[in-house]
């Protein structure tokens, strides 16, 4: 009863912050002189039945997976990554039409809006097409005591691909086909492979079947796998030919190849103790999978060489990118140091939530060792 009311809780928020939203959108809209004229009832029913479309569409989608269901997510997705910018759009109005009235020149209001609100609805445009082009990222990589089979060596690295209502399979084979035309010597999924919502988690993973490589495919669960029981998301996987690391080191040509899931890797001490348990030896070069780059410095100090992460996405918009550069800073996204060991950092392939991508974008990465 504690849980369900405490989502009831939740949920009230969101929705509260979302017809909030949607009002202040619709009222500076026909605050406007000249906004009236393409308004009426038709607009304020629409405005209102979008306000409510994500949180209906999110309930649906973690019982459901029809067509039907699958099409009001993604237009209700999209809509909510759309919103965020009119949102914006109507505030930086208000801004600009205070500016203009305490310097005494006397704005078109209603221009303003258009503009500002025309050029919302195009920068939610652009970051779905955005989010739809997948980039192939390329990084040389160092390490000390890399074994000498393992130079020249190539890896792919492929994360956060949010398979659900939104991406599905046929997705997922585009990257597998696109990863394959390279031929990695190995590859790592690290983690969101699923999007947490309803799916044939099993028909979802079939294509990870043609993801082949001569020193293995390693996967480690991320959060969203992990939101619930994560037995059937990690059985489609393993059934589909990959290795699912969980707290175990694998040797691959005298690489040493470590993957701790997300909910092992969420406390300091949690992940210092799983680490040394796992046994890492110093004198050898290690690469470690794991889903977020949340303590980095704990894999140092236990000796790994190498990290790749995924999970910030970048913030995939703004303001998320913003608030995102702020909790991970130098881990949010590329390839960083600290102190002996390197941290490489994905923008993901998918996306959560809105299908949108402004100010960062999808990739592959391949890693190129030297």
């Amino acid at each position: 009863m504690k849980i369900r009311a405490g989502f009831i809780g939740f949920a009230t928020i969101i929705q509260s912050i979302l017809f909030l939203t949607h009002f202040l959108i619709y009222k500076t809209w026909l605050f406007a002189p000249g906004g009236s004229k393409f308004s009426g009832g038709w607009l304020t029913v629409t405005m209102a039945a979008l306000s409510v479309s994500f949180l209906a569409a999110n309930l649906l989608a973690f019982r459901f997976t029809n067509p039907a269901v699958r099409t009001l997510y993604r237009v209700a997705a999209v809509w909510l990554g759309i919103v965020s910018f009119l949102f914006f759009a109507a505030c930086a109005s208000w801004v600009v039409l205070g500016v203009t009235k305490l310097a005494g020149v006397n704005a078109n209001f209603h221009a303003i809006v258009e503009i500002l609100y025309a050029a919302a609805v195009l920068s939610g445009v652009t970051g779905v097409v955005n989010a739809g082009w997948t980039r192939i990222r390329r990084i040389t990589v160092r390490l000390e005591n890399l074994p000498e089979a393992w130079r020249g060596r190539k890896a792919a690295l492929v994360s956060d691909l949010h398979l659900g209502h939104v991406r599905n399979g046929g997705f997922l084979r585009r990257i597998v086909a696109r990863v394959m035309r390279e031929n990695p010597d190995a590859v790592f999924l690290a983690g969101d492979l699923y999007d947490g919502t309803a799916i044939d988690a099993a028909k979802a993973a079939e294509p990870l079947r043609n993801l082949r490589a001569p020193h293995g495919t390693y996967f480690v669960a991320g959060n969203h796998e992990q939101f619930g029981d994560d037995s059937r998301y990690l059985r489609a996987v393993s059934n589909a030919g990959v290795r699912v690391l969980h707290n175990e080191k694998v040797e691959a040509d005298d690489l040493q190849i470590v993957g701790v899931p997300y909910n092992h890797a969420s406390h300091d001490e949690h992940l210092r103790s799983v680490l040394r348990q796992i046994g890492v030896d110093r004198n050898r070069a290690s690469i470690l999978l794991t889903h977020a780059p949340d303590r980095p410095h704990i894999a140092e100090q236990e000796g790994i060489s190498l990290q790749v992460s995924g999970h910030t996405h970048v913030g995939q918009f703004f303001p998320w990118t913003w608030m995102a550069r702020r909790i991970y800073r130098q881990f949010v996204y590329g390839l960083s140091r600290i102190g002996k060991m390197l941290v490489y950092t994905s923008s993901g392939a998918g996306t959560w939530g809105p299908p949108l991508r402004l100010g960062s974008s999808p990739e592959i990465v391949f890693f190129q060792f030297e």
